[in-house]
């Protein structure tokens, strides 16, 4: 490892984390997944349309987890970033088998970790913009051995290049059970694994877990019927807050379906700094939530890249 300086690996190249702006930590421009037939995120219209919306409340940086195989259209994001004056960073890595296309896993499973190095190192495609973290996803409840082989490869990727690993929870479930392998068996610093998706499953036992093993806790995507995500926010963050731990959280939007963009009557980019973050504010402050939205993100993807 050789980098200088950590630097945050955008889709227009490095830069310090502090010219970052307010951050959504976590969230979609473009994504596919057999899972949403029919809300495929694929139209670049509307995606320059949500930046421009998340520029015009302040937004200063978007980073989008969509990974290998799913559509993620990195060839596209550049031309956004400068054309909105959103700062991108692009992801890497695989999530559950489930949401890919017949063949789409079996055709790189055993050359992921020099796939998610090259993509990282050298340009998504080989010839598109360089990946800012690695994507990867947990089990309901556990780990099955296709998040055990794609967490496997993320940590050597890791390993190689610093890259932070961003772990999708399914239904926020099985945190202790990815920084058991991650950080416990593979070696990963805990503070170079964001854990999505915890407001899911607001136990605040395992929040308190996961903090205290150093990761960060990122916290994404307006509430649904059935996720007990906004409403328990306030609560969730004053406790990880009052327990010392205001430097590791971590906010993001999460749109992954073309009907819940802004632009179609849904929450979008801007409903983070729109309606979040003021109701957040009335819970720990305006100070804590600049913290969360403009000095955790720079501590959280900043890295000594290899040269």
């Amino acid at each position: 490892m050789t980098g200088s300086r950590p630097a945050v690996r955008t889709v227009l190249g490095d830069v310090p984390g502090a010219e970052l702006g307010i951050c959504d930590a976590h969230d979609h421009l473009f994504i596919r997944s057999t899972q949403l037939p029919g809300q495929e995120l694929a139209d670049a219209e509307a995606a320059e349309a949500e930046l421009r919306a998340f520029r015009a409340l302040g937004g200063g940086t978007v980073v989008q987890w969509t990974p290998y195989g799913l559509g993620r259209a990195a060839g596209r994001l550049p031309a956004l970033s400068r054309a909105t004056g959103v700062r991108l960073v692009a992801a890497t890595g695989m999530h559950q088998a489930q949401h890919y296309r017949p063949g789409t896993v079996e055709g790189v499973r055993d050359r992921l970790a020099e796939l998610f190095t090259d993509e990282l190192t050298r340009g998504i495609g080989g010839t598109g913009p360089r990946a800012g973290l690695i994507k990867v996803a947990g089990g309901f409840h556990g780990l099955d051995a296709h998040a055990r082989h794609t967490m496997t490869a993320a940590a050597d990727a890791h390993h190689r290049t610093d890259a932070p690993i961003a772990v999708h929870l399914e239904l926020g479930t099985a945190a202790p059970d990815v920084l058991d392998l991650l950080c416990g068996e593979l070696g990963v610093p805990p503070h170079r694994v964001l854990i999505g998706h915890l407001n899911r499953s607001p136990d605040p036992v395992v929040h308190l877990q996961v903090a205290a093993m150093g990761a960060f806790l990122v916290y994404d995507g307006p509430s649904r019927a059935h996720h007990t995500t906004d409403w328990r926010l306030p609560e969730v963050l004053t406790a990880l807050v009052e327990a010392g731990h205001a430097g590791q959280l971590l906010l993001g939007g999460d749109t992954t379906t073309a009907g819940a963009r802004s632009v179609n009557g849904g929450p979008g980019l801007p409903y983070l700094l729109r309606r979040l973050r003021p109701r957040l504010e009335l819970a720990v402050g305006a100070a804590v939530m600049d913290r969360i939205l403009i000095e955790n993100p720079d501590r959280a993807l900043a890295v000594n890249w290899p040269d």
